[in-house]
């Protein structure tokens, strides 16, 4: 039996005031694994950052947003025979010793998909009172779709299986991705598992997410989520 492919996927976009020290991080941490940094048409040094450390960079040849930048690296992951990914962002947050735990949920209990919750066991601050106000819509929101309580919906730090690369590398939501990913989970009758995981400031820069957007971002998710239900109600009446 040949020995199972571990990915670590780093979406970035404009991070280079970061991303070499994720880089570095999960290296010393992690030791051997494989690195891909998806950039998402960045304009600064990003890409030359993370190339001079060696790892496999993915150009994007225009700006996709989030969803597409994680689509590129799962779709690539998948056609190269990756087992499992682990998402971290470029942006430092994320504790790269997290990741054995999300793996190991992984291969314990066989879901698709495990998330690395920030308010599992120990609560950690929210960011503002919009995106708190978010968090806790959004959980009420997905309770009654996916039959149990998710804690932390808005994660980025994701683990999946080869099942779950598979159904994202064709589909998957190209903006604000991680509550529609969920939805389409339940659609595929996937199931998913929560880890505790601890969270950090930014290393660098400053979070796109505004206010404003934190009300465009409800909005805009509540549509998408509302288009898989429809999308999975239809498909079944059929």
């Amino acid at each position: 039996m040949s020995a199972e492919r571990v990915l670590i996927l780093v979406p970035a976009f404009n991070e280079e005031g970061a991303i070499g020290g994720v880089i570095d991080e999960i290296r010393q941490v992690l030791g051997p694994l494989d690195i891909l940094v998806v950039d998402d048409c960045s304009t600064d040094s990003t890409v030359s950052l993370a190339r001079a450390r060696g790892v496999r960079v993915l150009t994007l040849p225009h700006h996709l947003g989030l969803g597409g930048c994680v689509q590129a690296g799962y779709r690539l992951a998948f056609e190269l025979g990756y087992d499992y990914v682990v998402r971290l962002d470029g942006d430092g947050q994320m504790d790269p010793r997290d990741v054995p735990r999300v793996l190991d949920k992984l291969r314990e209990t066989g879901v698709q998909m495990v998330i690395g919750s920030r308010y599992l066991e120990s609560g950690a601050p929210y960011t503002s009172v919009t995106r708190s106000l978010g968090i806790n819509f959004f959980r009420m929101v997905l309770r009654p779709i996916l039959g149990r309580p998710v804690r932390d919906p808005t994660s980025g730090f994701v683990g999946v299986n080869r099942e779950a690369l598979q159904v994202f590398s064709r589909s998957f939501p190209l903006e604000y991705p991680e509550i529609e990913a969920l939805v389409v989970l339940r659609r595929k009758a996937f199931r998913f598992e929560e880890v505790p995981c601890r969270v950090r400031p930014r290393q660098a820069g400053t979070s796109t997410i505004t206010p404003a957007k934190s009300l465009y971002y409800i909005v805009h998710v509540l549509l998408g989520v509302l288009v898989n239900i429809l999308k999975f109600e239809w498909r079944r009446w059929r």
